[in-house]
């Protein structure tokens, strides 16, 4: 906890939000105006559930998995732990995590890699988490595992396999925060998703306090 204070670690969203290549990005268009002569300002959004801060769904990953709607909001809510890995290339392994954390028992763990869009550029690279390090994480209790970085696994990973070490054993995954602001430390965590139907990938408002 650090007193009152509020850090908003949440990507703006905006058309010029970086998303992953291919995917859809963030438009807005208005079907109303009162610069045209309606009565009111009324307007419409096209966006991929993953542009900006987001939370994954097993859906994301497994055809016929879990959807937004199912997300457990408990995972969302509560104290997390924000660990810097800026220094590390390539996989973050267990031992890495227990020297930042004193090997404290995390719940929700927040990793800070210094590769996140919020810069206003897509990363080339970022580090993550080995399996080892997730499936040590899931044998601990972790509820949740969030990243400043665009995935939770490798940009030319085609198998996925932290997301599924995660996902498919029911700990929520956070994706796109920004943490730029957030020094390693305690703190409570709302990110809570929102309540969508059907999506693999849940828009989030991710708050530090």
């Amino acid at each position: 906890m650090r007193g009152d204070r509020i850090i908003d670690i949440s990507v703006l969203l905006s058309p010029d939000t970086p998303v992953w290549p291919g995917d859809t990005p963030f438009s807005c268009l208005w079907t109303w105006e009162m610069a045209e002569g309606s009565s009111v300002n009324v307007s419409a959004i096209t966006s991929s559930p993953h542009a900006g801060t987001h939370a994954d769904t097993p859906l994301h990953v497994t055809s016929g998995g879990a959807a937004s709607e199912s997300l457990s909001l408990a995972a969302f809510q509560g104290p997390a732990s924000v660990v810097d890995v800026t220094g590390i290339d390539g996989e973050i392994e267990i031992e890495q995590i227990d020297r930042a954390t004193g090997h404290a028992t995390i719940r929700r763990l927040l990793l800070k890699t210094g590769r996140s869009i919020a810069g206003g550029n897509f990363p080339e690279s970022w580090p993550r988490l080995s399996v080892r390090c997730a499936d040590e994480l899931v044998r601990r209790g972790v509820l949740l595992v969030g990243m400043d970085s665009p995935s939770a696994d490798d940009r030319e990973s085609k198998t996925l396999d932290v997301h599924h070490a995660l996902l498919d054993r029911g700990v929520c995954v956070l994706e796109n925060l920004d943490l730029r602001n957030a020094a390693p430390g305690d703190y409570d965590l709302d990110a809570l998703p929102m309540k969508v139907a059907g999506l693999d990938a849940a828009p989030v408002r991710a708050i530090l306090s």
